[in-house]
């Protein structure tokens, strides 16, 4: 802002000031809310085509266990019943899907929440900027009305 600008925002009233900094305020949160819409979207275009990936390797890895299962199935069926080979084997799998749900549940909580974080921070900076502008607006207004009370008198 040049001096002129800084002059002519001294000219003007309390009112108009707040005025113009309620509609700077709802300019800053517009275009910080499209930040956050395109940081949010850049990452899902980074992570789609990962999670696409992901799910074509479960359909694989599902066929392969299936495959292992009959095979541990008939391995055990040449010592045992046939029955009490699948009880095994399916115990052997539901403890391997609880260890696997324990840790995956702590993994996701240390990685915390999906937040677009850049935008998160400079949004912190705009309100802090904003309650400074208020601040200062205000002692300019109370002193341009304390000096026209005065040069009045």
């Amino acid at each position: 802002m040049d001096t002129r600008e800084s002059d002519d925002l001294r000219q003007e009233s309390f009112g108009e000031l707040t005025k113009g900094l309620s509609r700077d305020i709802s300019t800053l949160v517009r275009q910080e809310l499209d930040l956050a819409r395109a940081e949010m979207r850049e990452k899902a275009k980074t992570a789609g085509p990962g999670l696409g990936m992901f799910g074509g390797a479960g359909v694989f890895a599902l066929a392969a266990l299936g495959a292992l299962t009959a095979f541990l199935i008939l391995l055990l069926d040449l010592a045992m019943p046939a029955w009490a080979a699948a009880l095994i084997v399916t115990a052997l799998w539901a403890a391997v899907a609880g260890v696997l749900y324990v840790t995956g549940r702590e993994r996701v909580k240390e990685a915390g929440k999906p937040v677009p974080e850049q935008t998160v921070e400079t949004v912190k900076e705009d309100v802090d900027f904003a309650k400074e502008m208020l601040r200062s607006s205000g002692r300019e207004a109370a002193d341009r009305t304390a000096t026209r009370t005065r040069r009045s008198e």
